[in-house]
C-alpha cells in the first residue's frame, strides 16, 4: 500500500524540537525523504540533516540548491521555524520585533521566493506554513508574536494565488494551544491564565504536536491537490 507522502522530497525548518520534530517524524513515517533543518544537527530516525539559518538568505539558497542537486527536485517545504516572546504591548521593543519578524515572516517569504523557482522546474509542489491561532483571534501579551503569525496568514493567501498558475499550492496550519516544551515553560510562569484559555477549548483538551503533524501531512500530500490558500485551524474549536 502506497504511503501518504511516498518518495516526496521535503524540507522542514525548525525541526530540532517540538512541533517541527514531530512533523519530521510523521513525514518519515509517511514515506517522505525528509531534510530536517535546524541551526544544529538534528537526530531524527530516517531523516537527513540540513543545517542553516533560515534568516541568512545566502545560506538558505545554498541549502535549497544542495537538496535540489542531491534529489533532483523539492516537492514540499514546511515553514515551521519561529521564535516567540510574550510581552505586554507597552514593553515590546523594536529589536524584539525585528528579530521575530526576521524569523517568523521575512524568512518565510525568502523561502517561498527561492523554493518556488525550483518547484516550478518540476511542475509544482506544496508549501505549508505554520501560523497560529493568535494570528486569527489575537492574544493579550502576544502583540508581537500575533502580528507575525497574522502576517504569515496573509502572505499564505497571497502566495497561493500568485503561485497557482505554476501548480504550487500554499497553505497554512494554525495551531491552538499545543502541549510542547514551550507550553510547559509558559504554564509554570502563568498557569492560571492558561487554564482559563484551556477552558475555552470546545473539545476539552490540549492539542498535541501529533495533531499538528497530521494536518500538515495532509496538506502536503496529493490528497489535498485541490486545496490552496487555506488556513487549517488545529485548535479544538477554540477560534470560532
Amino acid at each position: 500500500m502506497t504511503k501518504l507522502l511516498e518518495d516526496k522530497i521535503v524540507l522542514i525548518t525548525g525541526a530540532g524540537r517540538g512541533i517541527g520534530k514531530v512533523i519530521a517524524e510523521q513525514f518519515v513515517s509517511d514515506g517522505a525523504v525528509v531534510y530536517a533543518n535546524d541551526l544544529n544537527e538534528t537526530s531524527i530516525d530516517g531523516a537527513k540533516t540540513a543545517c542553516f539559518d533560515v534568516t541568512d538568505t545566502a545560506a538558505l539558497k545554498a541549502g535549497l540548491l544542495k537538496i535540489y542537486k542531491a534529489e533532483g527536485r523539492i516537492d514540499c517545504v514546511v515553514n515551521n521555524a519561529a521564535i516567540i516572546a510574550n510581552q505586554k504591548l507597552g514593553m515590546v521593543t523594536k529589536p524584539l520585533l525585528e528579530k521575530m519578524y526576521a524569523v517568523n515572516v521575512f524568512a518565510v517569504i525568502d523561502m517561498i521566493q527561492l523554493v518556488s523557482r525550483l518547484m516550478a522546474r518540476n511542475g509544482g509542489g506544496s508549501i505549508v506554513n505554520i501560523a497560529s491561532i493568535t494570528g486569527i483571534v489575537g492574544s493579550p501579551g502576544q502583540v508581537a508574536y500575533s502580528s507575525t503569525k497574522g502576517a504569515v496568514i496573509a502572505l499564505t493567501k497571497s502566495a497561493a494565488k500568485e503561485l497557482a498558475p505554476l501548480n504550487i499550492r500554499v497553505n497554512a496550519v494554525a495551531p491552538g494551544i499545543i502541549k510542547t516544551e514551550r507550553f510547559e515553560e509558559l504554564y509554570e510562569a502563568d498557569g492560571d491564565k492558561i487554564e482559563q484559555r484551556i477552558g475555552r477549548i470546545a473539545l476539552g483538551r490540549l492539542g498535541t504536536p501529533q495533531d499538528v503533524a497530521n494536518a500538515v501531512a495532509f496538506l502536503a500530500s496529493d490528497r489535498a491537490s485541490y486545496v490552496s490558500g487555506h488556513i487549517l485551524s488545529v485548535d479544538g474549536c477554540a477560534s470560532i
